[in-house]
């Protein structure tokens, strides 16, 4: 092992290129799946911001945003589950925004209860906020979203299928994936998106004790086939899988990935067969001195497992630059100590696979060179 770091030593600028390939394929890796993560993270954010445990909702559904009206009874059979709290109705759906100078763009309704212990209002609202939106007409959006939607601030108009409507509150941290958040009251929200008052799009409720939600979902499920039942953590997933399945985005991001580590893996596989190619002679005298094939395969297996440490050393901080980077232009990169551990054991492989084709150049040491 000490001949294998010697060597990449004295010889570091012949084996640089094998190290940077290896580092630019393991921050494209975390990269571009950090920014997936953090990219459909968005779609389940109207799971992932509020405080309720089971979701209740039309049979089948797929994702937050494409409940279909359920009856408002539903209440009862959540409320008759022993353990959960009194629940409340939720609604989401799109609708199309007309803005004051004519433009139209999908956005999507997010209408709740708005009282300090209601379950379904996002926790970036504040009490004063809350309490403007109280108010019939009204709606609060994403300070990000005003351009998208053509407006320039509070106390602008616009119309929602029909409705007049009022801006009184910006937020941060709601941009969408497909359309604008649009946050209101439940009286709001009703007209909106053409319920009755004995409609609603889901019924949602806390547990007394969390761990029961599992459980108490499975009974609904059984017991209810008319509707679906969805813990926080199921919905949450549900949502992004259909948006990276429907968008195909992740298959284009997975791809891309896969592209990078291939250059990686290439570039690496030449660059150490390069170097074990220039040093026969080297090897040749250790053939000649008794030293079996395996050894210096061993050697040169070890010499692609430090150049893809050193790879890996270099990609690290270089990733989180590039989040911070990215983030400062307004995308969401999601880095979870699981994602890196997969992108450097990924990584790691791949460069010992380098390693194992470029001992196809040990084929080539005879002795007998020696004596040219």
């Amino acid at each position: 092992m000490s001949y294998s770091l010697t060597t990449l030593w004295y010889e570091r600028q012949r084996y640089l290129p094998g190290v940077l390939a290896v580092a630019f394929s393991a921050m494209l890796i975390a990269l571009q799946c950090g920014l997936l993560l953090g990219l459909f993270s968005i779609t389940s954010i109207p799971v992932d911001r509020t405080r309720a445990h089971i979701w209740v909702g039309a049979p089948e559904v797929l994702s937050v945003d494409l409940g279909r009206p359920i009856p408002e009874a539903f209440l009862g059979r959540l409320a008759s589950q022993p353990g959960v709290e009194p629940p409340e109705v939720y609604m989401e759906g799109f609708a199309y925004w007309l803005n004051p100078k004519g433009g139209s763009e999908l956005c999507i309704i997010m209408g709740s209860r708005l009282e300090d212990e209601s379950l379904a209002w996002c926790n970036g609202m504040t009490p004063e906020l809350r309490e403007q939106l109280t108010e019939p007409g009204t709606i609060a959006v994403d300070a990000t979203e005003l351009t998208r939607l053509g407006i320039t601030g509070i106390g602008d108009t616009a119309k929602i299928n029909g409705h007049r409507v009022r801006v009184v509150g910006l937020l941060k941290g709601f941009r969408s994936l497909a359309g604008p958040y649009v946050f209101c009251s439940v009286r709001t929200a009703r007209p909106l998106l053409h319920l009755s008052q004995d409609e609603t799009i889901y019924c949602v409720a806390r547990c007394k004790n969390p761990e029961d939600a599992p459980k108490i979902v499975k009974h609904l499920r059984e017991e209810f086939t008319d509707m679906s039942a969805f813990t926080s953590e199921e919905f949450s997933l549900r949502s992004r899988i259909h948006w990276l399945t429907k968008t195909k985005g992740g298959v284009a991001l997975s791809y891309t990935a896969m592209l990078g580590l291939l250059v990686g893996g290439v570039v690496t596989s030449q660059t150490l067969y390069a170097a074990t190619a220039s040093s026969l002679r080297e090897y040749a005298v250790l053939r000649a001195l008794g030293i079996p094939r395996w050894r210096m395969a061993l050697t040169v297996l070890a010499q692609s497992f430090w150049v893809g440490l050193a790879g890996v050393f270099i990609a690290v901080p270089a990733t989180f630059a590039f989040a911070q980077g990215a983030e400062a232009l307004g995308a969401n990169v999601m880095l979870p100590f699981w994602l890196l551990g997969l992108s450097v054991v990924v990584t790691m492989t791949m460069a010992m696979i380098s390693g194992l084709a470029a001992l196809r150049s040990l084929r080539l040491i005879d002795p007998a060179i020696l004596l040219r």
